[in-house]
Protein backbone atom coordinates (compact mmCIF):
# COMPACT_ATOMS: atom_id res chain seq x y z
CA UNK A 1 0.00 0.00 0.00
CA UNK A 2 1.53 3.26 -1.03
CA UNK A 3 1.94 6.04 1.67
CA UNK A 4 0.85 9.71 0.93
CA UNK A 5 4.53 10.41 0.65
CA UNK A 6 5.44 7.63 -1.99
CA UNK A 7 2.90 8.72 -4.13
CA UNK A 8 3.91 12.46 -3.83
CA UNK A 9 7.70 11.56 -4.29
CA UNK A 10 6.78 8.96 -7.52
CA UNK A 11 4.94 11.74 -8.86
CA UNK A 12 7.32 14.45 -8.96
CA UNK A 13 9.89 11.59 -10.02
CA UNK A 14 7.26 10.85 -13.31
CA UNK A 15 5.88 14.52 -13.89
CA UNK A 16 9.79 15.96 -13.84
CA UNK A 17 11.46 13.22 -16.23
CA UNK A 18 8.13 13.54 -19.17
CA UNK A 19 8.75 17.24 -18.65
CA UNK A 20 13.00 16.61 -19.34
CA UNK A 21 12.81 14.43 -21.80
CA UNK A 22 9.55 16.38 -23.66
CA UNK A 23 12.24 19.04 -23.44
CA UNK A 24 15.20 17.92 -24.10
CA UNK A 25 13.27 15.77 -27.57
CA UNK A 26 12.11 19.43 -28.47
CA UNK A 27 15.34 21.01 -28.35
CA UNK A 28 17.15 18.18 -30.44
CA UNK A 29 14.20 18.20 -32.94
CA UNK A 30 14.69 21.96 -33.38
CA UNK A 31 18.24 21.51 -34.02
CA UNK A 32 17.92 18.62 -36.44
CA UNK A 33 15.64 19.77 -38.27
CA UNK A 34 17.94 23.10 -38.45
CA UNK A 35 20.62 20.59 -39.57
CA UNK A 36 18.55 18.39 -42.32
CA UNK A 37 16.08 21.09 -43.38
CA UNK A 38 17.77 21.96 -47.02
CA UNK A 39 18.02 18.37 -47.71
CA UNK A 40 14.48 17.55 -47.31
CA UNK A 41 13.27 20.12 -49.50
CA UNK A 42 15.65 19.43 -51.92
CA UNK A 43 14.91 15.45 -52.07
CA UNK A 44 11.02 16.53 -51.76
CA UNK A 45 10.07 14.96 -48.22
CA UNK A 46 6.38 15.43 -47.87
CA UNK A 47 5.32 17.20 -44.32
CA UNK A 48 3.69 14.00 -43.39
CA UNK A 49 7.00 11.56 -44.12
CA UNK A 50 9.14 13.98 -42.04
CA UNK A 51 6.71 14.12 -39.19
CA UNK A 52 5.31 10.65 -38.70
CA UNK A 53 8.19 8.47 -40.42
CA UNK A 54 11.03 10.43 -39.26
CA UNK A 55 10.38 12.40 -36.07
CA UNK A 56 8.00 10.94 -34.44
CA UNK A 57 10.18 7.52 -34.51
CA UNK A 58 13.43 10.26 -34.32
CA UNK A 59 11.73 11.32 -30.41
CA UNK A 60 11.55 7.45 -29.86
CA UNK A 61 14.59 6.56 -30.78
CA UNK A 62 16.80 9.40 -28.66
CA UNK A 63 14.48 9.90 -26.33
CA UNK A 64 14.78 6.05 -24.77
CA UNK A 65 18.46 6.17 -25.52
CA UNK A 66 19.37 8.95 -23.25
CA UNK A 67 16.27 7.80 -20.67
CA UNK A 68 18.64 6.93 -17.88
CA UNK A 69 20.54 10.04 -18.19
CA UNK A 70 17.39 12.25 -17.89
CA UNK A 71 16.75 10.01 -15.29
CA UNK A 72 19.51 10.67 -13.51
CA UNK A 73 18.93 14.87 -13.63
CA UNK A 74 15.21 14.83 -12.96
CA UNK A 75 16.04 13.20 -9.67
CA UNK A 76 18.72 15.12 -8.87
CA UNK A 77 16.33 18.24 -9.83
CA UNK A 78 13.53 17.65 -7.66
CA UNK A 79 15.25 16.17 -4.86
CA UNK A 80 17.45 19.24 -4.53
CA UNK A 81 14.24 21.42 -4.51
CA UNK A 82 12.64 19.46 -1.64
CA UNK A 83 15.64 19.50 0.30
CA UNK A 84 15.96 23.08 -0.69
CA UNK A 85 12.69 23.76 0.66
CA UNK A 86 13.08 21.63 3.76
CA UNK A 87 10.24 19.27 2.82
CA UNK A 88 12.80 16.12 3.20
CA UNK A 89 14.12 16.95 6.75
CA UNK A 90 11.08 16.17 8.26
CA UNK A 91 10.38 12.95 6.40
CA UNK A 92 13.24 11.38 8.31
CA UNK A 93 12.59 13.32 11.61
CA UNK A 94 9.07 11.24 11.87
CA UNK A 95 11.31 8.04 11.79
CA UNK A 96 11.65 7.09 8.51
CA UNK A 97 14.76 5.51 7.61
CA UNK A 98 16.71 6.81 4.40
CA UNK A 99 15.70 2.81 2.73
CA UNK A 100 12.31 3.98 3.23
CA UNK A 101 12.88 6.91 1.75
CA UNK A 102 14.48 5.62 -0.99
CA UNK A 103 11.51 2.88 -2.15
CA UNK A 104 9.50 5.42 -4.19
CA UNK A 105 12.29 6.16 -5.79
CA UNK A 106 13.21 2.68 -6.74
CA UNK A 107 9.27 1.91 -7.76
CA UNK A 108 9.10 4.91 -10.32
CA UNK A 109 12.66 3.81 -11.53
CA UNK A 110 11.55 0.33 -12.00
CA UNK A 111 8.94 1.37 -13.81
CA UNK A 112 10.76 3.31 -16.31
CA UNK A 113 13.55 0.67 -16.43
CA UNK A 114 10.65 -1.92 -17.71
CA UNK A 115 9.51 0.55 -20.63
CA UNK A 116 12.81 1.13 -21.72
CA UNK A 117 13.38 -2.71 -21.80
CA UNK A 118 10.48 -3.51 -23.80
CA UNK A 119 10.98 -0.74 -26.08
CA UNK A 120 14.73 -1.34 -26.81
CA UNK A 121 14.04 -5.00 -27.61
CA UNK A 122 10.59 -5.13 -29.62
CA UNK A 123 9.41 -1.61 -30.41
CA UNK A 124 12.02 0.66 -31.23
CA UNK A 125 13.60 -1.27 -33.47
CA UNK A 126 11.08 -1.62 -35.49
CA UNK A 127 10.10 2.53 -36.01
CA UNK A 128 13.74 2.41 -36.47
CA UNK A 129 13.05 0.55 -39.58
CA UNK A 130 10.91 3.25 -40.72
CA UNK A 131 13.27 6.21 -39.64
CA UNK A 132 16.52 4.77 -41.73
CA UNK A 133 14.38 4.06 -44.34
CA UNK A 134 13.48 7.09 -44.56
CA UNK A 135 16.81 8.51 -44.17
CA UNK A 136 17.94 6.61 -46.79
CA UNK A 137 15.87 7.40 -49.27
CA UNK A 138 15.55 11.42 -47.92
CA UNK A 139 19.01 12.31 -46.43
CA UNK A 140 21.90 10.03 -46.21
CA UNK A 141 24.54 9.35 -49.09
CA UNK A 142 24.50 6.74 -51.46
CA UNK A 143 25.59 3.59 -49.85
CA UNK A 144 29.22 2.64 -51.40
CA UNK A 145 31.27 -0.66 -50.66
CA UNK A 146 34.56 -1.36 -51.55
CA UNK A 147 36.85 -4.43 -51.30
CA UNK A 148 34.09 -6.74 -50.00
CA UNK A 149 35.36 -10.53 -49.31
CA UNK A 150 33.05 -12.67 -46.66
CA UNK A 151 32.69 -16.54 -45.79
CA UNK A 152 29.26 -17.47 -46.51
CA UNK A 153 27.26 -20.52 -45.47
CA UNK A 154 28.16 -23.66 -47.25
CA UNK A 155 31.63 -22.88 -47.65
CA UNK A 156 31.30 -20.49 -50.50
CA UNK A 157 33.08 -17.62 -50.91
CA UNK A 158 32.24 -13.84 -52.20
CA UNK A 159 34.35 -11.17 -53.28
CA UNK A 160 33.89 -7.66 -55.29
CA UNK A 161 35.39 -4.62 -55.78
CA UNK A 162 33.01 -1.93 -55.65
CA UNK A 163 29.28 -1.73 -55.16
CA UNK A 164 27.49 1.83 -55.94
CA UNK A 165 23.48 1.51 -54.79
CA UNK A 166 22.45 4.31 -56.97
CA UNK A 167 23.22 2.19 -60.01
CA UNK A 168 23.16 -0.82 -58.59
CA UNK A 169 25.93 -2.65 -59.94
CA UNK A 170 28.87 -4.74 -58.18
CA UNK A 171 32.12 -4.37 -59.83
CA UNK A 172 34.66 -7.63 -60.11
CA UNK A 173 31.88 -10.17 -58.91
CA UNK A 174 33.75 -12.83 -57.75
CA UNK A 175 32.08 -16.61 -56.24
CA UNK A 176 33.76 -19.14 -55.00
CA UNK A 177 32.40 -22.81 -53.80
CA UNK A 178 34.56 -25.38 -52.48
CA UNK A 179 34.47 -28.40 -50.65
CA UNK A 180 34.93 -29.79 -47.40
CA UNK A 181 38.56 -30.79 -48.01
CA UNK A 182 39.31 -27.43 -49.31
CA UNK A 183 39.19 -28.44 -52.93
CA UNK A 184 37.47 -25.61 -55.31
CA UNK A 185 34.45 -26.95 -56.99
CA UNK A 186 32.84 -24.22 -58.99
CA UNK A 187 33.86 -20.29 -59.66
CA UNK A 188 31.77 -17.64 -61.24
CA UNK A 189 33.38 -14.09 -62.43
CA UNK A 190 31.75 -11.34 -64.11
CA UNK A 191 32.96 -7.96 -65.12
CA UNK A 192 29.83 -6.44 -62.99
CA UNK A 193 26.28 -7.97 -61.36
CA UNK A 194 23.16 -6.59 -60.53
CA UNK A 195 21.02 -8.31 -57.65
CA UNK A 196 17.02 -7.50 -57.79
CA UNK A 197 16.17 -5.82 -54.45
CA UNK A 198 15.04 -7.92 -51.58
CA UNK A 199 15.13 -11.38 -54.11
CA UNK A 200 18.03 -13.44 -54.27
CA UNK A 201 18.51 -13.43 -58.81
CA UNK A 202 21.04 -11.85 -60.07
CA UNK A 203 22.72 -11.06 -63.26
CA UNK A 204 25.87 -11.21 -64.29
CA UNK A 205 27.72 -9.60 -67.26
CA UNK A 206 30.35 -10.75 -69.39
CA UNK A 207 30.29 -13.37 -67.04
CA UNK A 208 32.86 -16.76 -66.86
CA UNK A 209 32.23 -19.90 -64.85
CA UNK A 210 34.27 -22.36 -64.23
CA UNK A 211 33.17 -26.09 -63.03
CA UNK A 212 36.47 -28.14 -61.72
CA UNK A 213 35.58 -31.57 -62.37
CA UNK A 214 39.15 -33.69 -63.16
CA UNK A 215 39.87 -34.69 -65.69
CA UNK A 216 37.20 -32.94 -67.83
CA UNK A 217 36.81 -29.13 -66.27
CA UNK A 218 33.60 -27.24 -68.07
CA UNK A 219 34.27 -23.45 -68.89
CA UNK A 220 31.37 -21.44 -69.79
CA UNK A 221 31.68 -17.79 -70.72
CA UNK A 222 28.66 -15.51 -72.17
CA UNK A 223 27.61 -11.67 -71.63
CA UNK A 224 24.51 -12.00 -70.08
CA UNK A 225 23.24 -14.33 -67.18
CA UNK A 226 20.12 -14.71 -64.88
CA UNK A 227 20.95 -16.73 -62.64
CA UNK A 228 20.11 -17.98 -58.11
CA UNK A 229 22.65 -17.63 -55.45
CA UNK A 230 21.56 -18.19 -52.05
CA UNK A 231 22.49 -14.61 -50.42
CA UNK A 232 21.37 -10.98 -51.96
CA UNK A 233 23.25 -7.84 -51.49
CA UNK A 234 21.81 -6.92 -48.67
CA UNK A 235 23.74 -8.99 -46.96
CA UNK A 236 26.66 -7.51 -48.16
CA UNK A 237 25.97 -4.05 -48.65
CA UNK A 238 24.86 -2.65 -44.76
CA UNK A 239 25.31 0.49 -43.12
CA UNK A 240 27.13 0.22 -39.48
CA UNK A 241 23.90 1.13 -37.92
CA UNK A 242 21.63 -1.83 -39.78
CA UNK A 243 21.55 -3.28 -36.21
CA UNK A 244 19.18 -0.68 -34.53
CA UNK A 245 16.20 -1.74 -37.08
CA UNK A 246 16.25 -5.44 -35.52
CA UNK A 247 14.04 -7.12 -32.61
CA UNK A 248 16.31 -9.13 -30.14
CA UNK A 249 15.67 -12.93 -31.74
CA UNK A 250 16.42 -11.07 -35.27
CA UNK A 251 19.60 -9.24 -34.21
CA UNK A 252 20.47 -12.71 -32.58
CA UNK A 253 20.40 -14.55 -35.77
CA UNK A 254 22.23 -11.79 -37.81
CA UNK A 255 24.88 -11.96 -35.62
CA UNK A 256 25.66 -15.48 -35.88
CA UNK A 257 24.78 -15.47 -39.67
CA UNK A 258 27.74 -12.21 -39.47
CA UNK A 259 30.27 -14.35 -37.18
CA UNK A 260 30.28 -17.17 -39.90
CA UNK A 261 30.85 -14.91 -42.38
CA UNK A 262 34.24 -13.58 -40.59
CA UNK A 263 32.68 -10.13 -40.33
CA UNK A 264 34.61 -7.97 -38.30
CA UNK A 265 31.72 -5.58 -37.85
CA UNK A 266 30.11 -8.18 -35.11
CA UNK A 267 31.39 -6.83 -31.90
CA UNK A 268 29.62 -3.74 -33.05
CA UNK A 269 26.31 -5.75 -32.94
CA UNK A 270 27.04 -7.53 -29.86
CA UNK A 271 27.43 -4.46 -28.17
CA UNK A 272 23.99 -2.69 -30.15
CA UNK A 273 22.47 -6.10 -28.16
CA UNK A 274 24.06 -6.07 -24.86
CA UNK A 275 24.09 -2.47 -24.69
CA UNK A 276 19.53 -2.66 -24.90
CA UNK A 277 19.72 -4.54 -21.21
CA UNK A 278 22.57 -2.52 -19.48
CA UNK A 279 20.97 0.93 -20.34
CA UNK A 280 17.96 0.34 -18.55
CA UNK A 281 19.36 -1.38 -15.88
CA UNK A 282 21.78 2.03 -15.20
CA UNK A 283 18.19 3.67 -14.34
CA UNK A 284 19.23 2.34 -10.99
CA UNK A 285 22.25 3.09 -10.49
CA UNK A 286 21.84 6.62 -11.87
CA UNK A 287 18.92 7.15 -9.66
CA UNK A 288 20.35 6.15 -5.99
CA UNK A 289 23.40 8.20 -7.10
CA UNK A 290 21.05 11.30 -7.82
CA UNK A 291 19.34 10.82 -4.49
CA UNK A 292 22.89 10.38 -2.66
CA UNK A 293 24.00 13.62 -4.39
CA UNK A 294 20.55 15.78 -3.72
CA UNK A 295 19.31 14.76 -0.92
CA UNK A 296 20.95 17.40 1.31
CA UNK A 297 20.84 20.64 1.51
CA UNK A 298 24.23 22.23 -0.43
CA UNK A 299 25.55 25.92 -0.02
CA UNK A 300 25.27 25.96 -3.99
CA UNK A 301 21.31 25.57 -4.06
CA UNK A 302 19.90 23.37 -6.76
CA UNK A 303 22.53 24.50 -9.69
CA UNK A 304 25.31 22.79 -7.38
CA UNK A 305 23.82 19.30 -7.16
CA UNK A 306 22.92 19.64 -10.71
CA UNK A 307 26.64 20.34 -11.73
CA UNK A 308 27.91 17.77 -9.83
CA UNK A 309 25.17 15.26 -11.13
CA UNK A 310 26.29 16.73 -14.58
CA UNK A 311 29.86 15.67 -13.60
CA UNK A 312 29.15 12.14 -12.96
CA UNK A 313 26.78 11.70 -16.53
CA UNK A 314 29.94 12.43 -18.05
CA UNK A 315 32.22 10.51 -16.50
CA UNK A 316 29.97 7.43 -16.79
CA UNK A 317 29.36 8.09 -20.43
CA UNK A 318 33.26 8.62 -20.83
CA UNK A 319 33.52 4.72 -19.57
CA UNK A 320 31.16 3.43 -21.50
CA UNK A 321 32.88 4.36 -24.67
CA UNK A 322 36.10 3.52 -23.37
CA UNK A 323 35.07 -0.12 -22.77
CA UNK A 324 33.00 -0.59 -26.37
CA UNK A 325 36.07 0.89 -27.86
CA UNK A 326 37.91 -1.77 -26.33
CA UNK A 327 35.46 -4.50 -27.00
CA UNK A 328 35.29 -3.42 -30.99
CA UNK A 329 39.14 -3.20 -31.40
CA UNK A 330 41.36 -4.34 -28.46
CA UNK A 331 39.44 -7.92 -28.34
CA UNK A 332 37.14 -6.89 -25.15
CA UNK A 333 34.01 -8.91 -25.05
CA UNK A 334 31.04 -7.36 -25.63
CA UNK A 335 28.60 -8.10 -22.85
CA UNK A 336 31.60 -7.32 -20.51
CA UNK A 337 32.32 -3.73 -21.77
CA UNK A 338 28.80 -2.42 -21.64
CA UNK A 339 28.21 -4.16 -17.91
CA UNK A 340 31.59 -3.04 -16.82
CA UNK A 341 30.47 0.55 -16.60
CA UNK A 342 27.55 -0.38 -14.32
CA UNK A 343 29.30 -2.41 -11.89
CA UNK A 344 31.56 0.04 -11.70
CA UNK A 345 29.04 3.03 -10.73
CA UNK A 346 27.14 0.12 -9.13
CA UNK A 347 30.11 0.59 -6.33
CA UNK A 348 30.02 3.93 -6.55
CA UNK A 349 26.16 4.34 -5.55
CA UNK A 350 26.27 1.91 -2.78
CA UNK A 351 29.01 4.05 -1.15
CA UNK A 352 27.27 7.14 -1.86
CA UNK A 353 24.01 5.61 -0.64
CA UNK A 354 25.94 4.43 2.58
CA UNK A 355 27.47 7.95 2.87
CA UNK A 356 23.93 9.72 2.57
CA UNK A 357 22.39 7.57 5.40
CA UNK A 358 24.93 8.28 8.11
Amino acid sequence: MFKIIDRYIIKKFLLTFFFMLGVIMLLATVFDLADKFSEFIENNASISDVVFDYYVNFILFYGNMFSSMIIFVSVIWFTAKMAQNTEIVPIWNSGRSFGRFVRPYMIAATLLMFISLTLNHFIIPRSNKVRLEFEEKYYRRTMYVQDYYAEFPGNKVVYFSTYNAQTNLIEDFNVEQWNEQGDLVRSVRARNAENEKGTQNWILHDYYERVVGFPNDRIIEGQKKDTIFEFDIGEMATRENVAEAMTYFELKDFIERERSKGNPMVPNYEVELYQRTSYPFATYVLTIIGIAVASRKRRGGVGASIAFGLMVVFVYIFAMKVTTVAAMNVGLHAMYAVWIPNFLFAGIAYLMYRQAKT
